[in-house]
């Protein structure tokens, strides 16, 4: 019975330290802010796993779709250089002759694509305008996208003058990096 009642007398002390720290809290002008801030931190899917497994089980399939080869057969790399970066796709395997020219096709097209301002592929593969891309398409005639065989797939460089388009196109690459998981 004691340990009862000091339970209880303990959790209304608990109820009126919060309720002080609430009306302490209205009474800052922030507040509002914190409050969406912190919602806003909270449906961040990067504190989901669960969620973003299934939002990159998604886009892997989008890019199967979309790309024409296997997502899981290959591997993507993004690089940025002092003049642009690099589109990286190779083949896992050494032998996979379908994937490897698979890849060497998809990258022809992305850097023809991409060099007509026409960026529909990874806005449909990743279901959002990618960072970047409006200034990329304003910019298309800045930029150089040349396409070039690799041992096991293809490379589409990305090169440019433009200070603007420079950081366009670093902010697209960096977007592509966190998008799939990728090492620079």
């Amino acid at each position: 019975m004691k340990s009862r009642l000091g339970f209880a007398i303990m959790l209304l002390a608990l109820s009126s330290l919060v309720a002080g720290a609430q009306e302490q809290n209205a009474g800052c002008p922030m507040h509002a802010q914190h409050q969406k801030a912190q919602a806003k931190a909270a449906a961040k899917p990067e504190e989901h796993p669960a969620m973003r497994h299934e939002e990159m089980a998604g886009m892997n399939a989008r890019g199967d779709t979309a790309m024409g080869f296997s997502q899981g057969k290959t591997t993507h790399r993004f690089r940025l250089f002092d003049d642009g970066g690099a589109i990286e796709v190779e083949a896992n395997d050494s032998q996979d002759e379908a994937s490897r020219a698979s890849i060497r096709q998809h990258l022809a097209h992305i850097a023809q694509a991409f060099s007509q301002g026409d960026f529909s592929l990874p806005m449909f593969i990743h279901e959002q305008v990618p960072p970047g891309v409006p200034v990329m398409k304003r910019l298309q005639s800045e930029i150089k996208y040349e396409v070039e065989n690799t041992e096991r797939g293809a490379r589409v460089s990305i090169k440019t003058q433009n200070p603007e388009a420079l950081a366009a196109v670093q902010d697209f690459l960096r977007f592509q990096i966190k998008e799939h998981h990728t090492e620079q």
